[in-house]
């Protein structure tokens, strides 16, 4: 249902509010470049900075502005699970395609408290889900077994995948089987585990090199691997370069750069230090993209 490159779409600021002509027009130029798939209100998106209304009105805004031409995934996960089905449901009723849910984070939920939550938005809304694995974000990692227990519930149809373990990503998916969908959650390991058996990424550097992501992941969904290799080494010092500082730092710089939107981020987030920011120029510049 979800596969190829899916844009993990950052959100314009402009004077502390959010910039929603740059949002829409950002949007816009990635769906004329090929991304197959819009993900707002996710880490990316600074969504644990946005207050309830920005969070819905973005949501409503993406779908908007894609028209139905790319699947809108919406980020509404939560660690309270109330809020987590209030958010769900919200983007569902303004008629996104699915939503993308982080596991719970701050209060370190069990293995069988990550299934039940997950199950319970499952079970009071009507759409297709995402499970987002992020360790480094959550403070702990859904394992192989109880994400094939997930992958049972018929409205949980894949995971975007960012523990950084080819081993656990092989055991999702021998445990998942093909119906559960992988997607990798860094770049930088889309073509390792698109070759395990994932089918496709939730790009951060889809927000500046659109098209060239797109390419990457559909060479090595064709089985080019010649092709998606010489890619994948062509991009990779800019994917590297887009976590020289917690994302959405320099993505944001860097989107700065391609004049798409300021860099300006909100606290606790600061902006990109002065020596990070001539690294990401510089490695811009060797991209031939300022």
């Amino acid at each position: 249902m979800f596969t190829g490159t899916l844009s993990a779409v950052i959100t314009p600021f402009k004077n502390g509010e959010i910039d929603e002509r740059a949002f829409r027009e950002l949007i816009e130029w990635q769906i004329q470049s090929g991304v197959q798939g819009i993900v707002p209100c996710g880490s990316t998106g600074e969504s644990a900075t946005l207050t309830h209304g920005e969070h819905e009105r973005l949501i409503k805004v993406a779908v908007e502005q894609v028209r139905r031409r790319v699947p809108v995934i919406a980020g509404t996960g939560s660690n309270s699970t109330a809020e987590a089905i209030r958010l769900t449901a919200f983007a569902r009723q303004c008629g996104a395609d699915g939503a993308l849910l982080i596991s719970p984070y701050y209060n370190k939920p069990t293995q069988e408290g990550i299934f039940q939550h997950y199950k319970a938005v499952a079970q009071a809304v009507d759409l297709p889900l995402l499970v987002y694995n992020i360790p480094g974000r959550t403070a702990s990692n859904i394992l192989p077994e109880t994400m094939a227990r997930l992958a049972e519930i018929k409205q949980i149809v894949g995971v975007k995948e960012s523990s950084g373990s080819m081993e656990q990503a092989s055991d999702i998916r021998r445990l998942c089987g093909d119906r559960f969908v992988i997607l990798s959650g860094d770049d930088s390991l889309t073509l390792p585990l698109i070759a395990l058996g994932a089918k496709g990424v939730v790009s951060v550097i889809a927000n500046i090199v659109p098209a060239a992501m797109r390419e990457l992941v559909d060479s090595a969904l064709a089985g080019d691997f010649a092709r998606a290799r010489e890619l994948h080494y062509r991009l990779l010092p800019l994917m590297r370069a887009m976590f020289v500082e917690t994302n959405p730092i320099p993505v944001k710089f860097a989107a700065s750069l391609l004049g798409k939107c300021t860099a300006e981020v909100r606290l606790p987030l600061t902006p990109l230090s002065p020596i990070c920011a001539e690294r990401v120029r510089s490695v811009m510049s060797e991209a031939g993209l300022c």
